[in-house]
């Protein structure tokens, strides 16, 4: 087999580039955007504890 004309080596090249860019963004597509992370910056912030709440005095068991 002889070698290919550069004509249809630069086609052949060109459609395999199509064909990969195609196939990445059909894939791109279908998966849908990516949600973020939750950040810790974003996060609600923590309350203080409470101390405990006083025991009546005076009282048995």
């Amino acid at each position: 087999m002889g070698p290919l004309p550069d004509r249809t080596a630069l086609l052949a090249i060109a459609v395999t580039f199509g064909l990969v860019f195609a196939l990445v963004f059909w894939y791109a597509r279908l998966n849908g955007p990516v949600e973020t992370p939750f950040l810790w910056k974003e996060s609600p912030a923590l309350e203080a504890p409470r101390p405990p709440a006083p025991q009546p005095k005076g009282t048995l068991l």
